[in-house]
């Protein structure tokens, strides 16, 4: 019966310790990361850029695959999100009410697929809570994640209408110029 429960211990230890160094955490690299918003005005279209992000994930690599995403936050300060001409970020802070709330959020809830694509690149399907101007709306997030050595670098990219997180679209020369309600977050993140 000794024998039966040392057996037991030996495998559970085995397994604990198997799980424990193949499930990684990793943070953000921000000196290789990029996130940029993509918009429409009647105007011109514009881009803005995260000068500041930071986040974590928890990965599960095999080898040379990533078989599980255990965990994954992502956090963009507002007041670092910058066009180049301080008008328009001036808008933008206030648009997201950025004295208030200081942080776009987004977490992973659920993982619903990892997945090996033909070109050795991963297709992982995710669920989670994206925050913005203090509102939380729960979406599908997809990234294609590529293992570079002990780094993974995540793309993807969501469009998503400001007026759902109660933005109210930025205007500017006492309301001439009108942004558009949509916006496209394109990112290229890469977490060590």
């Amino acid at each position: 019966m000794k024998a039966k429960h040392r057996i037991v211990g030996l495998v559970m230890f085995m397994f604990l310790t198997f799980s424990f160094l193949n499930a990684q955490e990793y943070k953000l690299l921000l000196s290789e990361s990029k996130l940029t918003v993509d918009g429409t005005s009647n105007l011109h279209d514009w881009t803005i850029e995260a000068k500041t992000m930071s986040g974590t994930a928890g990965f599960t690599v095999s080898g040379t695959d990533i078989t599980a995403l255990k965990n994954l936050t992502f956090v963009v300060e507002v007041e670092q999100l910058k066009s180049g001409k301080k008008g328009m970020d001036q808008n933008t802070f206030k648009a997201l009410n950025s004295s208030k709330y200081k942080t776009i959020n987004y977490k992973v809830t659920k993982v619903l697929k990892v997945a090996k694509n033909t070109n050795g690149t991963f297709l992982i399907e995710t669920q989670g809570d994206l925050t913005i101007n203090g509102v939380t709306k729960k979406i599908t997030q997809n990234f294609t994640a590529k293992l570079i050595a002990n780094k993974i670098q995540l793309t993807g990219k969501q469009t998503l209408n400001m007026t759902h997180y109660s933005v109210k679209p930025p205007t500017a020369l006492l309301g001439t110029i009108k942004t558009g309600e949509s916006v496209t977050i394109n990112f290229s993140v890469v977490y060590q």
